[in-house]
């Protein structure tokens, strides 16, 4: 696969109110984050989508009193301009929110209900692609889709991670056996550790040991090491690609099955044994013979770094609390996984993933690219880092993220929600994927380049495959009684 740096596929829409308005310093302006600059630069531009479709038609009225009666309509980063001042840097400006200027309404033909979610991401793909958002207001908005029963929300990263937007999002839901209360947000709990001098002693060591491996790795990415080029590889230009979208679906018990199977395995372990295993069968389609056993392909990984796990109440995510800072707050990591032809025990890629992300939690990586990222921008400028990022993501396969979301059915306006779903507007990469949790169900969007994965359908039914052999495999393996 070849790129043609001359060759147009599409662009982003440059016009004026793409762009910061240059204005006189305020005192009550507040500074953009370092992380906040970073995601503003032009190539690396990120917009959240997040996707939440109810069983029964859309009432706008309702929509709009659930929103204005949220803390979405509170929060100052929902209620501030982007501006530049003076000097040229980015900077907060508190504004009156008019929300029909952040309400889309589109109207189009009703189709088939078989459609309605390949409508839903075929239209997320093309935003996801060539469509800023208008900074002449704050930088979010809704797009409401009456013919499908959908609302989209497209939140720009630099008001908030993943963590942040999902519980600000949900702050607008109500449990569906009680419309008066906001679903319940559980953290996650806390792994039971040995705190004997030995194996405090030795975990130290390794701690070193693999934080200086996996440093020393991602500096080698940032600047010039790269996977090898494959069928599903992106590289520099690929973000303006024309993009399809995807669901790969999955069942939460089938994935705890297969979790039981294996000995201390977590979900994310089972995540990226089934990305492993169904990047492996999509290439074994594609070239075969092209590629050797064992060939790596390398993703980004997004981890919280705040002290408190889960997702966050809004009423206590307070702007300066260390401990659940608003924002974005998360690191990086590297996660390979390798190419496989034909592998006997599907397990193998769950036991595979499961002790290279072992590893990786022995080390300080996360807390590394988080820091030096911080350090970066805000000592060296938004330029320099800006270039960084868009390297490593040019040198790796694939970007994975995984947010849990509410385990029980919720309503929005009254309206019991079908499915929610998330993804980014396009990077470098090929290939952009992100799981949601949600009533017992998991969907994983992805985002590929079309012409380099032509048939992304086939893609998220190897993921779903995948899935169920193992699923299959860990039945046979385990008791009946073990199955929790």
């Amino acid at each position: 696969m070849t790129f043609d740096c001359n060759k147009t596929y599409a662009s982003h829409d440059l016009s004026d109110h793409s762009q910061p308005f240059l204005m006189d310093t305020n005192e009550k302006d507040e500074p953009v984050t370092p992380a906040g600059r970073l995601f503003l630069r032009q190539e690396m531009n990120t917009i959240i989508h997040c996707a939440i479709a109810g069983k029964h038609p859309l009432d706008i009225p309702a929509i709009k009193t659930a929103v204005e009666t949220s803390i979405i309509m509170q929060h100052p980063r929902f209620t501030s301009l982007l501006v530049l001042d003076n000097h040229g840097h980015e900077r907060w400006r508190s504004t009156q929110v008019n929300l029909d200027n952040h309400i889309i309404i589109r109207h189009d033909p009703v189709i088939e209900v078989n459609d309605h979610e390949k409508a839903v991401n075929d239209y997320i793909a093309e935003l996801s692609v060539s469509s800023p958002l208008d900074t002449s207001k704050p930088l979010w908005e809704m797009h409401v889709l009456m013919a499908h029963n959908c609302v989209v929300f497209r939140i720009h990263h630099a008001l908030g991670d993943g963590v942040s937007l999902m519980s600000m999002l949900l702050s607008c839901c109500r449990k569906s056996d009680d419309p008066e209360m906001v679903p319940e947000i559980k953290n996650v709990g806390g792994v039971r550790r040995d705190n004997s001098f030995w194996s405090v002693v030795l975990k130290a060591i390794l701690v070193v040991f693999f934080t200086m491996v996996y440093v020393f790795e991602f500096m080698l990415r940032s600047l010039w090491v790269k996977d090898k080029r494959t069928a599903v590889r992106g590289g520099a230009g690929v973000e303006l690609w024309p993009r399809c979208l995807v669901t790969a679906k999955f069942s939460l018990d089938d994935m705890k099955i297969v979790k039981t199977a294996v000995a201390k395995a977590t979900i994310n372990d089972v995540l990226f044994g089934v990305i492993s295993c169904g990047l492996s069968k999509y290439l074994d389609n594609q070239s075969p013979e092209a590629l050797k056993e064992g060939t790596r392909l390398t993703g980004l990984a997004m981890i919280n770094m705040r002290s408190q796990k889960g997702l966050q109440d809004v009423s206590d995510f307070k702007m300066n609390n260390k401990g659940t800072r608003w924002g974005n707050k998360f690191g990086t990591l590297l996660l390979p996984v390798y190419y496989h032809r034909n592998d006997s025990d599907p397990l193998q890629y769950v036991k595979r993933a499961k002790a290279m992300i072992d590893r990786k939690k022995l080390s300080l990586e996360g807390y590394f690219s988080y820091k030096v990222g911080y350090f970066v921008m805000r000592n060296l400028g938004s330029k320099l880092a800006g270039w960084l990022n868009y390297r490593i993501c040019c040198n790796t396969t694939f970007t994975i993220s995984n947010v849990i979301g509410p385990g029980e059915e919720v309503t929005i306006a009254g309206n019991p929600v079908e499915y929610i779903r998330v993804n980014t507007s396009s990077l470098p990469h090929a290939i952009t994927m992100h799981m949601l949790s949600y009533a017992g169900r998991a969907d994983l969007q992805i985002l590929v380049a079309k012409e380099i994965i032509p048939d992304p359908q086939f893609l998220a039914k190897c993921f779903e495959d995948a899935l169920l052999e193992m699923k299959e495999a860990a039945l046979a393996s385990i008791q009946p009684n073990e199955v929790s």
